[in-house]
């Protein structure tokens, strides 16, 4: 990412549509399994410029958030927006004792990390870092066929389908409680910007900046859509079949699974190939 990226994510994560969109979405799937009366460590891997690390002390109590990113722009972003417990480092290598939170987060990261062993390493650090009946909440990019110069910009380098993140996060030994898409209803829109309009030269780039100033009106009606799905997924059980974004809550066992997961990965990747 460039500097101007990390200046726009820094200055548009607290009213921006869609970043105040999805954390409605998040507080939906969040709030029944971490409810907000009882303190809690919690960790946001990969924090970018730090917005999400203020948010999420809701659900901390007196407790603590902490952030690590490996980008040391990112890292100043946090320190200038008063974020004193973020460190530089990365997801794959968490620079945290085993058990050490109840809560940890990632948006958007496993698709920035250059392999699937990459990937499934930082899973593999969430569920270490993570206490007995810790949760974890993922959220990354839906549909490789929506790449795009924002993924370019972003250096995204994989966008999941829901089924693959929910495989991963099993192989990991966690237990899924809930997986779904988000931001659904907005997706025709995001196809023909991104599919169309970019390809054709047309709002190149990320679309992580500033609306033009004829278009903010647009901001909150495009958060009240988001919004609206939030309600939705606030229903028990309630998930969204399709969407630009594929999320998995999942809680860490009590007690270990009875294969670790690399003796998992180990046994689907052989049974794949005697297919």
């Amino acid at each position: 990412m460039q500097l101007e990226d990390y200046a726009y994510l820094y200055e548009l994560e607290e009213d921006f549509w869609w970043f105040a969109g999805m954390r409605e979405i998040t507080a939906a799937l969040l709030d029944p399994v971490c409810p907000t009366t009882r303190d809690r460590s919690i960790l946001d891997a990969g924090c970018g410029t730090g917005g999400m690390i203020s948010w999420l002390k809701r659900y901390a109590g007196s407790g603590r958030v902490a952030g690590v990113d490996l980008s040391p722009t990112a890292v100043g972003f946090c320190r200038l927006g008063g974020q004193t417990t973020v460190a530089q480092a990365s997801v794959t290598d968490l620079p945290f004792s085993d058990s050490s939170f109840d809560l940890v987060t990632s948006f958007e990261i496993l698709g920035q990390l250059p392999s699937e062993t990459s990937a499934d390493r930082a899973i593999d650090e969430i569920q270490r870092v993570l206490k007995p009946e810790g949760i974890a909440f993922v959220r990354v990019a839906a549909y490789e066929w929506m790449r795009s110069s924002h993924d370019s910009a972003l250096v995204t380098s994989h966008r999941y389908l829901l089924e693959e993140l929910v495989g991963k996060m099993k192989l990991a030994g966690f237990d899924v409680l809930r997986s779904t898409h988000a931001n659904a209803l907005l997706m025709p829109l995001a196809v023909f910007r991104r599919l169309v309009l970019k390809r054709i030269g047309l709002a190149s780039g990320s679309d992580v900046k500033p609306l033009p100033s004829t278009l903010r009106w647009l901001n909150s009606a495009l958060n009240a859509t988001l919004r609206t799905e939030a309600r939705w997924l606030r229903r028990p059980a309630a998930k969204l079949s399709f969407g630009l974004s594929a999320i998995c809550v999942a809680q860490k066992p009590s007690r270990p699974h009875s294969s670790n997961s690399q003796i998992a990965r180990d046994t689907a990747s052989s049974s794949s190939t005697l297919r």
